[in-house]
């Protein structure tokens, strides 16, 4: 799977400068995607969502929905859904300040996610409850990954990975969510990619789509530099996450699809 840094850094290529007095019609497709990575590489936080679209096999390890505001300090809040093709992985919620991370699964999440009898047994004495530990163990270091925006940033801002892309091309002003925007399209590596960034300056992305085969993802981005929520759970709304290891030592969450991985 083709990630979502490998996207923006091949389209934006080499950057390239201009005085635009914020107008996108003055601005060729390079222009306004250079324009918005450097956007993405400023932010301080974001509200990022991935919708994975995608058919193929049945997958319920897979991740189908990421929506989490994150910043530069690892804070998070929002979701996780996982589940491809059809199939049903269950929901988790995520909270995380500093090295605290909480994590509430619904139902189908510890049936899915964890594995024989150990997931059953979790989803009878704590459902509805959330996990409570930190960050760094060993059971939620994944999770607390995703969080990172700083890591998502920083791959942005290494270079692509693979060949150039095609020529990119501006197509004509459009809307998403009520925001004017230009779609800028281009190819990378057989994928169809377009990153639809706002008409007016700041140029900055608030969608961007990949298709490629089987291959359908959608990520949105908004609330640049707003705040992460800093809302934290009750310890009477909590289990500490030792409970969880001494129920199945072996268990671990999934594989988390981080930003930094999430196809655009």
């Amino acid at each position: 799977m083709s990630t979502a840094v490998a996207c923006v850094t091949a389209l934006a290529g080499v950057p390239a400068f201009a005085d635009d007095g914020g107008d996108a019609s003055k601005l060729s497709a390079q222009q306004l995607a250079d324009d918005a990575k450097k956007e993405l590489l400023d932010a301080k936080s974001l509200h990022i969502v991935l919708k994975n679209n995608s058919t193929g096999p049945a997958d319920a390890q897979s991740p189908a929905v990421l929506d989490l505001a994150l910043d530069q300090d690892g804070n998070c809040a929002g979701s996780l859904t996982m589940g491809t093709g059809g199939a049903k992985g269950g929901t988790v919620e995520l909270i995380k300040r500093g090295d605290e991370l909480w994590m509430k699964p619904d139902t189908t999440f510890w049936k899915s996610q964890v594995t024989g009898a150990a997931g059953e047994r979790a989803a009878q004495l704590y459902n509805g409850r959330y996990v409570h530990g930190s960050a760094n163990d060993g059971l939620l270091r994944t999770l607390g990954d995703t969080c990172d925006l700083t890591a998502f940033q920083a791959r942005l801002d290494g270079g692509p990975s693979s060949a150039p892309p095609e020529k990119l091309t501006k197509g004509k002003e459009t809307k998403v969510d009520g925001t004017d925007v230009v779609p800028v399209s281009g190819r990378n590596d057989g994928s169809e990619v377009v990153l639809f960034i706002t008409s007016k300056d700041p140029h900055r992305l608030v969608r961007a789509t990949e298709k490629m085969g089987d291959l359908n993802t959608t990520m949105t981005l908004t609330d640049y530099n707003r705040p992460v929520p800093t809302a934290t759970p009750s310890k009477e709304d909590s289990v500490d996450v030792s409970k969880i290891q001494n129920l199945s030592p072996e268990a671990t969450p999934p594989q988390a699809a981080a930003p930094d991985r999430a196809v655009w």
